[in-house]
């Protein structure tokens, strides 16, 4: 960027610094000296870790270490580790998804889990962690959150993800609900397009704003407000016509600040995401979210990518379009929240991430959910399962399940006859033998299925990931809300005889 540290170089206040209202992301799992560089010349103090930064454990500290001692002491280093398909850091206990909490209803087991994923984060040097939802997933059609939600209802989601919050907070690990002010009534994916939900402001009141509102907002039993808010790129047209929220003064200025009085950090979703870079640009954007509320931008991408984005805050500024005291108040929010959560790589015992897997398979059994009469098929019967053999990683979810972790399952039948496809969707139902065999369906990837299974009739259903896909095929179903460790222990134990699926389906599932 020719130029631009000279000029920034005339910015003799530290809290109009343009560099302190981005988050950056960098290319692999070592800190290379370009990025080092980058980050000091830019006074850049927020990183964003994804998986393909993640190697194994101790590289990952390393890499922390790294970066704070690069980012100074208000470093801020975040990750999406809500559990279920969307964690990152898939060597620590797996936590399981939102829904899988929403089924078991446990508001002390959603603390709990909420506590021991911060204890994990903290001691990679984690101390941002994006989650948890607090959208409601009130559309089985929805393409990206589906299990990620705690429940289709509002109080369950403010109630179970208000006690996962307080768990990550009592360890020291912040916390941001997302995606404000709603993205569970979509059938867009925001990574691919531009979603819109023709709600009324009285609509969203009444469900999507309500688990926001409460908790954005201390109450007289000393609930603490999130410390932040991860926005959507989502068009609520009845409200701001012509921007999505992350860029709409009227939804992150007008309802969030002014109406609720919300003062903790607000981060844009990731600016490089089709919904907002297709149609406004990285430096366009990042100038629109700031002005409507936001104190942080998410700029991935390459160095170049992201330097458009500073860039273009610094020239707002110089412009005057963006003002001094708008830079400083979002700068200071940011400094409260490094403060207040710092980066402190505290120690894992052994003992302590035992006992915390042990929670977390736990918690998985607790939501196992039985649909339908769904029993469990005798270990002597002949078996008959379908399955696709490989789901690769969506670059939101981690991959799903493999054909040959479906197979364990049944390791304990003594004949089991499985049939491997590479797409479960092109299955021929009418090819299948009328052999008497116990037919077992393994949906193990995430999209609904279409009118293809229309005809299946499986003997059981297990639904390992999208649960709405137990609205796509009639059949008794098992639904375990994920494929983590623990939920692949849970329904084998429950193949087995050796557990009940007390779970009750937070959502409508037929």
């Amino acid at each position: 960027m020719p130029g631009l540290q000279a000029e920034q170089n005339t910015m003799s206040n530290e809290a109009i610094h343009p560099g302190r209202l981005v988050m950056v992301d960098i290319q692999g799992k070592q800190l290379d000296a370009a990025t080092a560089d980058f980050l000091r010349e830019h006074r850049i103090r927020a990183v964003c870790l994804f998986r393909k930064n993640l190697g194994t454990e101790e590289e990952v500290r390393r890499l922390t270490r790294e970066l704070r001692e690069v980012m100074g002491p208000d470093a801020l280093i975040g990750l999406d580790q809500e559990g279920g398909s969307v964690v990152r850091a898939t060597f620590l206990p797996q936590p399981p998804s939102a829904m899988a909490l929403g089924a078991s209803g446990d508001a002390a087991l959603a603390r709990e889990v909420g506590a021991a994923v911060a204890r994990g984060l903290r001691g990679i040097g984690i101390n941002w962690n994006f989650a948890p939802v607090a959208d409601i997933n009130n559309n089985p059609a929805n393409p990206v959150i589906a299990e990620r939600s705690f429940s289709e209802s509002a109080d369950e989601v403010t109630r179970l993800a208000g006690a996962w919050m307080r768990g990550s907070l009592d360890e020291g690990v912040a916390c941001c609900i997302k995606h404000f002010p709603g993205h569970g009534d979509t059938h867009v994916d925001s990574h691919l397009d531009l979603p819109t939900v023709e709600k009324s402001r009285a609509e969203l009141d009444a469900l999507e704003l309500r688990p926001f509102k409460a908790l954005c907002t201390p109450d007289a039993t000393g609930r603490v407000a999130a410390p932040s808010v991860m926005t959507a790129h989502i068009v609520y047209p009845l409200i701001d016509p012509d921007h999505p929220a992350t860029l709409s003064a009227r939804i992150l200025g007008g309802i969030l600040r002014e109406e609720w009085g919300y003062d903790g950090v607000v981060i844009t979703d990731a600016l490089m995401m089709k919904a907002i870079a297709d149609r406004y640009g990285y430096a366009r954007a990042a100038e629109l979210a700031i002005n409507a509320g936001a104190d942080l931008i998410l700029a991935q991408g390459s160095l170049a990518e992201q330097a458009q984005s500073l860039r273009a805050l610094h020239d707002a500024l110089a412009r005057g379009v963006l003002s001094e005291a708008r830079v400083a108040q979002a700068a200071a929010r940011i400094d409260a929240l490094a403060r207040a959560y710092p980066v402190d790589h505290a120690d894992y015992a052994a003992a302590q991430r035992a006992a915390d897997d042990a929670l977390m398979r736990r918690a998985w059994a607790a939501g196992l959910t039985a649909l339908r009469g769904a029993q469990a098929p005798a270990l002597d019967a002949p078996l008959r399962v379908l399955v696709q053999d490989e789901v690769p990683t969506d670059g939101v979810s981690e991959a799903g399940p493999t054909g040959a972790q479906v197979r364990a399952l049944f390791a304990a039948h003594r004949d089991v006859e499985v049939v491997a496809l590479a797409d479960i969707s092109a299955l021929d139902w009418m090819q299948l033998p009328r052999d008497g065999r116990f037919t077992v369906l393994a949906s193990t990837h995430r999209a609904r299925y279409g009118a293809e299974a229309a005809g299946w009739r499986p003997d059981l259903h297990l639904v390992l990931w999208n649960p709405f896909q137990a609205l796509d095929v009639s059949a008794p179903t098992l639904v375990s809300w994920g494929y983590a460790d623990g939920a692949l222990a849970a329904i084998e134990a429950w193949l087995q005889g050796r557990s009940a699926a007390a779970g009750h389906a937070p959502v409508a599932l037929g």
